[in-house]
């Protein structure tokens, strides 16, 4: 009798909720009689499901949780100034960046407009001291590096050559005098930079096998030979060339500044990756630069890994925004996708990669966050930014594949963004060491072995 009095309740719900005019038009449509014995043989679970399915096509929308990709809340941790200067760039890139990067993108340009706009956020040479610089935290650049990168990778590595290798590069290795020449302009990025480490023939080897060359005649140096990958050549205003000296075998860093004679740059073309960034092919035919404009305190590959150490930590933070830019891509579309009648995010097969998107997500996440508070503390090793890099860009790429996947077909169109991070996630996998030369960095330090060649 229960049983009886529960069907004849939930059926004058179901009623209830259903007005005439619309079961007036139903009944056009289907036979209610039909209709009416299917409801009277469900059980109390079917009636219930019903019932909800009711209520949810009656417009009452369920309030989902907002998108974010810091699960374990660490932005809390930043003070008020932080907070808020964080919040600046990831409006900035929101605003500015966002609407235009996928036509960028898929040009292969760069949008020059935007350098006014970045100039107002004053944050190149975040983490310097003097010459216009903010003089804040090596966390607070690894932040702002993340916050690019969630929106586009490239735009995060225009600013990390900008601010962090080129300026890096003079920050801690040029003379006085070459800091005030340089430094104030390329803060307020009137003048842009370039760092020219790596050759065509020369990657990981670059501690010991670089082919271009430098020859001291008298105060001038001449320069010879090839850089390849070089990003923002094709418009930077100087570029740092490392070169080996052919008198005493050690490497020395050179300023070398736009349309000096013997020294030219040819756009690399059809990349796959980053492809706003503007990389180069520079060749150097007998360029002859000063001694005036020889990094005054580079006298060695030493020298030079003192700033690769520096902006490693920056490279593992943009893997970290990266990833969370296509897990929170992925996870806004799997909650308007809808398959089988209800969101594709309600499947347990997607919420489970869900789930191992975030948890990569997050380690990367609280790793970087100690990396940067090690380097803050001045206790960074070249060690712990390699594991930081290593580590970081393989979650990327799963990160990103996972991303990818849950969105089906579209996860391969511009239009929903993932496709560009899974695409760029293989550029920062490969610059600034490989996965191989950085594990044996970190593998030196734990064994007490070197297994370099």
């Amino acid at each position: 009798m229960s049983g009886t009095f529960s069907k004849i309740k939930h059926a004058y719900h179901l009623l209830k909720s259903i007005d005439l005019a619309a079961l007036s038009r139903l009944s056009e449509k289907v036979d209610l009689s039909q209709v009416m014995q299917a409801v009277g043989k469900m059980d109390d679970n079917q009636l219930n499901g019903l019932m909800k399915m009711l209520s949810g096509s009656q417009g009452k929308k369920k309030e989902l949780p907002p998108i974010d990709g810091d699960f374990y809340d660490l932005s809390a941790k930043l003070n008020e100034e932080d907070r808020a200067l964080q919040l600046q760039v990831r409006e900035f890139m929101e605003k500015e960046i966002k609407p235009i990067v996928n036509e960028h993108w898929l040009n292969a340009s760069f949008p020059f407009e935007i350098i006014p706009k970045f100039r107002e956020l004053n944050i190149c040479g975040v983490t310097y001291s003097g010459y216009g610089c903010p003089n804040r935290s090596f966390l607070m650049e690894g932040i702002i590096a993340m916050e690019m990168a969630r929106v586009d990778a490239s735009i995060a590595t225009f600013f990390g050559v900008q601010s962090g290798l080129a300026m890096g590069s003079i920050y801690l290795l040029g003379s006085e005098e070459q800091k005030q020449e340089w430094l104030p302009g390329m803060q307020q990025l009137n003048i842009i930079g370039a760092f020219g480490l790596t050759e065509p023939e020369v990657g990981s080897a670059t501690a010991g096998g670089l082919t271009t060359t430098a020859k001291r005649e008298g105060d001038t140096w001449v320069l010879n030979g090839q850089k390849k990958w070089i990003g923002n050549a094709t418009f930077a205003d100087v570029t740092i060339i490392w070169a080996r000296d052919l008198d005493d075998n050690q490497v020395k860093g050179f300023l070398v500044r736009k349309d000096t004679p013997g020294f030219s740059v040819e756009k690399i073309h059809d990349k796959m990756a980053l492809r706003i960034v503007q990389n180069g092919l520079i060749t150097l035919n007998n360029c002859r630069v000063a001694e005036s404009d020889r990094l005054q305190h580079a006298g060695s590959f030493k020298d030079t890994a003192k700033v690769l150490k520096m902006t490693r930590a920056g490279v593992a933070w943009e893997a970290v925004g990266c990833a969370r830019g296509a897990y929170e891509n992925a996870l806004d579309y799997t909650r308007q996708r809808k398959q089988f009648g209800k969101p594709i995010a309600a499947f347990q097969l997607i919420q489970g990669h869900l789930v191992e998107m975030l948890s990569n997500l997050t380690a990367m996440q609280t790793l970087c966050y100690r990396l940067s508070e090690l380097q803050d503390a001045g206790q960074l090793k070249d060690e712990h930014a390699s594991l930081a890099k290593v580590f970081c860009t393989l979650r990327t790429r799963d990160v990103v594949s996972r991303a990818r996947e849950v969105m089906g077909g579209n996860g391969i169109l511009l239009e929903y963004n993932v496709a560009r991070f899974v695409a760029d996630a293989e550029a920062i996998y490969s610059y600034e060491g490989t996965k191989e030369i950085n594990s044996l960095i970190v593998g030196r330090a734990i064994t007490g072995f070197s297994a370099f060649v």
